[in-house]
């Protein structure tokens, strides 16, 4: 008899909802954690009484009701509204790309003058973009490419936009009314407290432990539990037997500063070139904080390597081929269920995050 139901491998949102669930139908976890905390990138630490994204900026969204009523039965959520700012040296501009931005850029007023100049500059690109740079003015032309999308992206992607696929800007959101909510989703907030509220009470009453590399040691916890939930990387749990997939990495400066109010507003992102960091958060705004310091974390993109967290795959065909021949490998497994952005090698937003968990409970538990 094994001691336990399931071994749940990573504790952010898929595997913390997994085991909410898993327990209210009566499952024994065991919950272990790489890193020397639990919550994945949501984590949150308390510095100068501000509360501390400290792997980037989270902001809730959805569109779905379900997953928007579950959260909040779990915890309370205020009605933060994420409308971020460009800065291209200098020069501010609202995003996402509004009227507020054509207004600055151009000097018009009306929808229809700046659907004309929209039309005009992307009319540039003939036929089927061949890159992203392309792909980027077919959508919203030359000047709002130049100034608040090819920066951002090269420094994003550590490459040049002529040298990256077309297919990485599907869309850019372009909206023709003076309004700066950066989603359309009409359930949007973070946590009261920070999101560390949220992942204790999904993981209350189940066992974690942290600090601790699965990979290194499977075969003496797999023989723990009678299924195992795999929520890190696909490819290092095939021991790399194809190749490596390759990700964008994060890295973050924090630091306190000696006023009450640094940028007045949450994100700002630096766009142009040579600005090393991508955007400057100012956490207390999240919470509409009134805190006499403030505390911001700078967020530099990175070339990820071995021991660095993953977080943005590299979605191109060769890591696409690649990711194919591990998930075919995933697919026999009988003892082993794999979900997640790490183990479904995609980018996640939270909220898909906890639909795809839930979904993955309702084959499981029906």
């Amino acid at each position: 008899m094994k001691q336990y139901d399931y071994l749940i491998v990573g504790s952010g949102l898929f595997g913390a909802v997994f085991a909410y669930e898993a327990k209210k139908h009566g499952k024994k976890c065991l919950v272990l954690e790489k890193r020397n905390h639990v919550g994945g990138n949501i984590y949150c630490e308390t510095i100068e009484g501000v509360t501390v994204h400290k792997y980037g900026a989270h902001i809730f969204h959805t569109a779905n009701k379900r997953v928007w009523e579950y959260v909040n039965a779990l915890c309370e959520f205020n009605r933060f509204t994420n409308s971020p700012i460009a800065n291209y040296y200098g020069e501010i501009y609202n995003l996402p790309f509004n009227m507020n931005t054509f207004s600055k850029l151009w000097g018009v007023f009306t929808p229809d003058e700046a659907r004309a100049k929209i039309k005009e500059q992307s009319s540039k690109i003939q036929g089927e973009p061949q890159n992203l740079e392309e792909q980027a003015i077919s959508l919203v032309g030359e000047d709002i490419y130049k100034k608040l999308v090819k920066g951002y992206t090269e420094k994003q992607w550590g490459r040049d936009c002529k040298d990256l696929p077309a297919f990485i800007i599907r869309r850019l959101p372009v909206r023709y009314t003076y309004d700066n909510n950066y989603f359309n989703d009409p359930y949007q907030g973070i946590p009261v407290g920070g999101y560390n509220i949220l992942i204790d009470k999904l993981l209350e009453g189940t066992e974690v432990i942290c600090g601790v590399d699965y990979n290194s040691e499977r075969e003496k916890y797999n023989a723990m539990a009678e299924t195992v939930l795999y929520t890190g990387t696909l490819d290092t749990f095939y021991d790399y037997k194809f190749g490596k997939l390759e990700y964008r990495s994060l890295q973050f400066e924090t630091e306190v500063l000696d006023t009450d109010n640094y940028q007045g507003v949450a994100v700002v992102n630096y766009t142009d070139r040579e600005t090393p960091y991508t955007r400057i958060i100012e956490h207390k705004h999240f919470e509409f904080g009134t805190q006499e310091k403030t505390v911001i974390t700078k967020e530099y993109p990175a070339t990820w390597q071995e021991g660095m967290e993953a977080y943005y795959p590299v979605n191109d065909d060769r890591n696409q081929d690649l990711f194919r021949r591990y998930k075919e490998l995933a697919d026999k497994e009988e003892k082993v269920i794999f979900g997640g952005r790490l183990a479904e090698y995609k980018y996640y937003d939270m909220d898909k995050v906890i639909e795809s968990a839930l979904n993955k409970v309702d084959e499981i538990f029906g």
